[in-house]
């Protein structure tokens, strides 16, 4: 019965998670407001991505569609969900333009024209107030950035910031009229690389993948127990989550200042894969060191994906590097949060003989999860059927930790101690 118990938790797990609502790997779908703040009116555009407009108003759009049948519909529905209100409660007028379509990374998004106007023709500070797509699915975000000296003709672009985030719980931001303390800025986007991490399945479960091989070594092409001391277990996860850090953080730089440009698909085909040899990894070491090596890799691959959030925001060089710093920040503190909650239960598992089929029974749901995600965006199925489950896993973290330390708590008084590679006849790396 012990050496199922890893099976019958994870067996738990998917049941309730079957139940759940499903969502994407990456349910954190992003639209953006841009704004223009002048001396006499606040002018932008709000960019709309469609499949997500098409869910929010419950039609099936198309880029021929929301420029013909449905273009009124729709610029009535923005309307109604944008306003702004000036400090003294006055309503001012709010204007959308004529939409195109524009590709943004790789997605067709709905593009309006936006104006805003004060009643006395003096911007001053006012809230923005807006729940475009957000007011239906709990999952979107809306990123805001702002940029000043519009009416002068001198646009600097690098008074360009993020000013905030739209989401189901935030629907009203207020907007100063002159340039707000770079911290702001910094802290949002702190907030969405948490938010990205946090809430994304296939980011999350690479990451897992990568820990759990850390406590163990390779002997004979097998994993194997390590030495009593969870030195060495710590000494690797730090060389694990410093180089998928070093490997996302340059293509993340290189991506959102422009100097490369990748479609989304493929990018997120290859972090599916990238899961997928992680988990092939964690069933049986591929090299030595592997996981080191392929968190370096596969964290370059990943950077890439974490740029697609904000390398369509028009922010200027000096705002591009504090929003990178900010959103690599929100990256590092949850993956940090991620190993602080999972490794010491995994370190303590590792030592048991329940080990082994826990590592291989998650390994083995890693393996089918990458595989799912991979034939959905190489457009080879039309839905990933373990949407659910990923969901409740992603949304349930204290819940799925407080598990595993529970198995780690149960296996260590009743399990028996596994032998361990001794240094000298494990090939240890």
């Amino acid at each position: 019965m012990r050496r199922f118990l890893p099976a019958l938790l994870l067996a738990a797990l998917m049941l309730v998670g079957g139940l759940a609502s499903p969502a994407g790997a990456h349910p954190m779908s992003t639209s953006a407001v841009l704004l223009d703040i002048g001396d006499d009116r606040v002018e932008g555009e709000v960019q709309l991505p469609i499949d997500r407009l098409a869910i929010a108003v419950h039609r099936d759009l198309t880029r021929d569609s929301v420029l013909g049948a449905d273009r009124a519909f729709l610029k009535r529905y923005v309307a109604r969900h944008i306003s702004a209100v000036g400090e003294n409660g006055t309503p001012w007028a709010v204007t959308l333009g004529t939409a195109s379509v524009r590709t943004i990374d790789g997605a067709a998004h709905l593009v309006h024209p936006l104006t805003i106007r004060p009643p006395d023709g003096h911007v001053t500070d006012f809230d923005l107030r807006y729940d475009v797509v957000v007011e239906e699915l709990l999952t979107h975000r809306v990123i805001v950035t702002v940029r000043y000296d519009f009416d002068r003709g001198i646009l600097k672009a690098d008074d360009a910031t993020t000013l905030g985030v739209f989401d189901w719980d935030t629907r009203s931001l207020k907007v100063p009229a002159g340039e707000g303390p770079w911290m702001r800025g910094f802290a949002t986007t702190a907030g969405l690389g948490i938010e990205h991490i946090g809430e994304g399945a296939d980011h999350l479960l690479f990451l897992l993948m990568l820990l759990i091989p850390a406590p163990l070594v390779a002997a004979g092409g097998r994993w194997r127990a390590a030495a009593p001391s969870a030195r060495r277990g710590i000494v690797r996860l730090v060389h694990v989550v410093t180089a998928f850090a070093v490997g996302h953080s340059l293509t993340l730089a290189l991506a959102a200042a422009g100097v490369i440009d990748v479609p989304a698909r493929p990018v997120e085909t290859l972090i599916a894969f990238s899961i997928a040899v992680s988990a092939v990894h964690a069933l049986r070491p591929l090299v030595a060191r592997g996981e080191v090596f392929i968190a370096s890799g596969f964290g370059l691959v990943h950077g890439l994906a974490f740029a697609s959030l904000i390398g369509d925001l028009g922010l200027g060089r000096g705002s591009l590097v504090t929003t990178l710093l900010g959103f690599n920040l929100g990256i590092e503190l949850t993956q940090l949060l991620v190993v602080a909650l999972m490794m010491p239960s995994l370190l303590v598992l590792a030592r048991t003989s329940v080990y082994p089929a826990f590592r291989i029974g998650v390994a083995l749901v890693g393996l089918l999860f990458s595989v799912s995600w991979m034939l959905e965006r190489a457009t080879l199925t039309s839905a990933d059927p373990f949407e659910g489950i990923q969901t409740w896993l992603v949304g349930h973290p204290l819940l799925v930790a407080a598990s595993v330390a529970a198995l780690a708590v149960v296996a260590r008084r009743t399990a028996p101690r596994t032998p361990r590679a001794t240094p000298e006849h494990s090939g240890a790396h």
